[in-house]
């Protein structure tokens, strides 16, 4: 990756670890929630989203931890709104990928912004700060209302 290009990289991700999006109270009409925790961080957040007729309506989150971790989880809620489950879970398989094993299955153009995570499988300690919030996400889809952790 040449040095401009992760400049705007971090740059993303700074700008949503400081102001994120979707951040705060959760809407009225939430009726999934999960909360996450990854121990070696200290990441905690809670999301909770409004889930009918398959489709993800609103989203929001709170919580705190380190910059990655607030950035993923405000571009994640940018990008799954108005998407379906089986929609989400494929952008997830694809981020995941990303991170993980540089995006060798990763459709690049379906993720679109999320692509600024693409050097963090260069650290795999941080790996699960991005991780955290898709996989608190899932879990609110699955409807278990159990605290997800990425030690487990």
């Amino acid at each position: 990756m040449d040095d401009e290009l992760r400049d705007l990289y971090q740059e993303v991700i700074l700008d949503h670890g400081r102001q994120p999006r979707n951040f705060g109270h959760p809407p009225p009409d939430t009726n999934r929630r999960a909360d996450g925790h990854n121990p070696l961080c200290g990441d905690r957040l809670s999301l909770y989203l409004t889930f009918e007729e398959g489709i993800v309506r609103d989203i929001g989150f709170e919580g705190n931890g380190c910059a990655i971790s607030i950035a993923s989880a405000s571009l994640m809620t940018e990008m799954v709104k108005g998407k379906t489950e089986a929609e989400v879970r494929d952008i997830f398989r694809c981020f995941h990928g990303l991170v993980t094993d540089g995006g060798a299955e990763a459709d690049l153009d379906a993720l679109d912004k999320l692509t600024v995570f693409s050097g963090v499988r260069e650290f795999p300690v941080r790996v699960k700060c991005a991780t955290l919030a898709w996989h608190t996400l899932a879990a609110a889809l699955d409807g278990g209302g159990e605290e997800v952790s990425t030690e487990e």
